[in-house]
């Protein structure tokens, strides 16, 4: 049964376009179940749409894990694809994924939605349409999946500044360094692309960091370095011991470079694939900074007292996690920017708002878009338990209001806002499936 034809008023409503959207409406497909989408872009394919409106990738983005641990399992990308595509190829590549599943007809593009309330046993979704025109729709439950990376997170620095300073969500191409004085604060893998994106326009590179890094290459062995160890994952002390230990051997010892010693272990925090910026530092074509002190002009005050002047400041300090159109209460969140994400049990369910479903809101090394897939299988398979297994359900929703599993995997991670809902792929995908069979499993 098609589950997107003339927007019934009890459909399941999805909001966002991207490859997490597209999981989620692709599994309420395959479970018969009615879906309305909402997607503010004029297509499909979330941030990946260069264009898009609150798109945040700029030209000489790439996947930063390899296409084979990424891609969904269901329909792999075509075998000429290269290990780490571009934003174009990706674009492409969320629009056949549309189209073979004919999905691209049950969304509404253009709309934008603007409030989420529940009502009664049901949601009402205020949205507005193409031409401007606010509507207010029935929807039997909402997925919500539109994104971590739109809404940027922009620090509050001392001083002024008298030259350009904006956010990498604004960056989209290296021309605009050209012949100019470059300084980017924060060395996460953004930040590292932009920084090797300037080193070939500008006058001088500069990179503020303010702790250490661990700096993984994109290949291992003439292999993409995130296929190797695809097996029976080990425990975490081991896997930190020996990983630590190879990428010394082919990245060496980032301290070497100017950067500080990590104080904490490998895969504590998100690593930054890429090790090109090692190699511009290296040649001098990169300097690296302690953190900032204050901004001063034409220049910038860092904190060991030195100075440096400056005419482009790029602020590489992430992104805040963005629900404008929900009440934080209905996920358990304090709000953005508090440093913590909502309490949701396995990273989707929300303790006291039944039938609301946030989708995509994990971070972890190598869980590609398969693991938003896996979380868009359990709600799908949840909502089809409601109706033809209520047993099921309330045995499941009974589970989510008890303890929350371990997800960390045995890691330790670090207490940032961006690391609060991340997750260890094994542990974390473990359990959604053991979730979604416990809902499936024969009576």
């Amino acid at each position: 049964m098609s589950g997107h034809s003339g927007w019934p008023p009890h459909t399941h409503a999805v909001i966002g376009a991207g490859p997490t959207g597209l999981a989620a409406a692709r599994n309420l497909d395959k479970r018969g179940l009615p879906w309305t989408g909402y997607e503010l872009a004029p297509g499909v394919g979330g941030l990946w749409d260069i264009s898009g409106p609150r798109s945040t990738v700029y030209d000489s983005a790439h996947l930063i894990s390899s296409r084979t641990t990424t891609e969904f399992a269901e329909l792999p990308m075509a075998p000429g694809v290269a290990d780490y595509p571009s934003h174009r190829e990706l674009l492409r590549y969320f629009n056949d994924f549309a189209d073979h599943f004919g999905l691209r007809e049950g969304f509404r593009f253009g709309t934008e939605v603007t409030q989420v309330v529940p009502e009664g046993d049901g949601w009402l979704v205020t949205s507005t349409e193409p031409d401007g025109t606010s509507r207010t729709e029935r929807h039997a439950s909402v997925l919500v999946a539109n994104g971590t990376l739109s809404e940027p997170a922009v620090p509050d620095l001392p001083g002024s500044f008298d030259g350009e300073l904006f956010h990498t969500s604004a960056y989209k191409r290296a021309e605009v360094f050209a012949g100019k004085r470059v300084l980017i604060i924060g060395a996460g893998n953004s930040g590292c692309d932009i920084a090797v994106d300037a080193v070939h326009h500008a006058a001088s590179v500069d990179i503020s960091v303010r702790r250490g890094y661990y700096f993984v290459p994109k290949y291992l062995f003439g292999r993409p370095s995130d296929t190797l160890n695809q097996g029976k994952p080990l425990p975490a002390r081991i896997k930190q011991a020996i990983d630590s230990r190879v990428l010394k051997l082919f990245t060496g010892d980032p301290v070497r470079f100017g950067f500080p010693k990590p104080d904490y272990k490998i895969y504590e925090s998100h690593p930054v694939v890429n090790s090109l910026v090692l190699h511009h530092v290296g040649h001098g074509d990169i300097r690296v900074r302690p953190d900032i002190g204050r901004l001063d002009g034409d220049g910038v005050v860092f904190a060991d007292g030195e100075r440096a002047g400056y005419d482009v400041v790029v602020l590489a300090t992430g992104y805040h996690l963005h629900y404008p159109f929900l009440d934080p209460g209905l996920i358990d969140w304090a709000g953005p920017g508090t440093g913590t994400a909502p309490d949701l049990y396995l990273n989707i369910f929300p303790s006291s708002a039944p039938g609301l479903f946030v989708l995509g809101m994990i971070e972890a090394s190598g869980i590609g878009w398969q693991g938003r897939y896996e979380q868009a299988e359990l709600v799908a398979g949840y909502l089809a338990a409601r109706a033809d297994r209520p047993e099921r359900a309330r045995a499941f929703e009974e589970q989510a209001r008890g303890p929350r599993p371990d997800l960390s995997g045995g890691y330790h991670y670090l207490g940032l806002e961006r690391m609060s809902y991340y997750v260890n792929k094994d542990a974390y995908r473990g359990a959604v499936r053991a979730a979604t069979e416990s809902l499936e499993a024969p009576q």
